[in-house]
């Protein structure tokens, strides 16, 4: 619900011409009492729109759905709605997040996380929604936003997707580089944003933590190899497909 201005001048006018005949006396008092409900009557239906796209979006989700949301999910959705009143018709946010790559002795390693380093080779930000069948079997235009914590972009891509009934994991097709990339200012609070068709559907941020350089360097160490062991700490997940990544993500929030 939002209050529409552009009504006020004639609204004014027409409240005064009705007060007139209601105080002059002219009118019997039926007439009065009548008028004055009219006024009333449009007077709100003038000033206050309802948003029926919004409104009917969140009465078709379904409660089911709306438990499969992850908890990421929840709070980029809820920050995607304070910034912005228009919510894509039949869409529902069920995850929303990064993947980050790190090269390893094994290999390629994915880690699906809120927190990222500079180390790590690079990100890729993914969304998983849930198509209601009005939304369906058409194109829209997926956007993916990172800002940095100065707020500068690094990162937009944007790509077209068919939309399908049910549920679908729409991943980046770039990513942005990590490690070596002179653009990035240092550690800090970023944030993802996902945008359907122009429309801001999850805002979420997240942390960008520093290189063993840097780390190195703030605690005046050499010693590489105590480093070398508390990176692959941090990144001890065995190798995983994207597709497989994604996959046990969908599981867990079914469960």
């Amino acid at each position: 619900m939002r209050i529409r201005r552009r009504h006020t001048a004639w609204l004014a006018i027409l409240g005064v011409i009705v007060a007139a005949a209601t105080l002059s006396g002219v009118a019997a008092p039926a007439v009065a009492a009548a008028l004055v409900a009219l006024y009333a009557l449009a007077l709100a239906a003038s000033l206050i729109e309802m948003d029926s796209r919004r409104l009917r979006n969140t009465v078709a989700a379904s409660p089911l759905t709306l438990m499969r949301m992850s908890p990421q999910a929840r709070e980029a959705a809820e920050r995607a709605r304070r910034r912005s009143s228009f919510t894509p018709a039949g869409l529902t946010l069920l995850d929303v997040g990064l993947i980050s790559l790190h090269s390893s002795s094994e290999g390629m390693l994915m880690r699906r996380s809120r927190s990222v380093s500079l180390d790590d080779n690079g990100v890729r930000p993914y969304v998983t929604l849930h198509v209601q069948p009005e939304a369906a079997d058409r194109n829209t235009l997926i956007r993916f936003e990172i800002l940095d914590q100065n707020g500068q972009m690094q990162f937009v891509h944007e790509m077209k997707c068919y939309l399908r009934d049910g549920e679908m994991n729409i991943l980046a097709d770039h990513h942005l580089p990590l490690a070596g990339n002179q653009r990035l200012a240092g550690a800090g609070d970023c944030d993802l944003r996902a945008f359907v068709d122009g429309a801001l559907i999850g805002a979420l941020s997240f942390t960008m933590t520093p290189s063993l350089k840097e780390r190195r360097r703030q605690f005046g160490l050499d010693a590489d190899e105590h480093f070398d062991r508390l990176h692959e700490v941090e990144a001890d997940d065995e190798p995983v497909s994207l597709e497989d990544l994604l996959r046990a993500k969908s599981r867990n929030q079914r469960q």
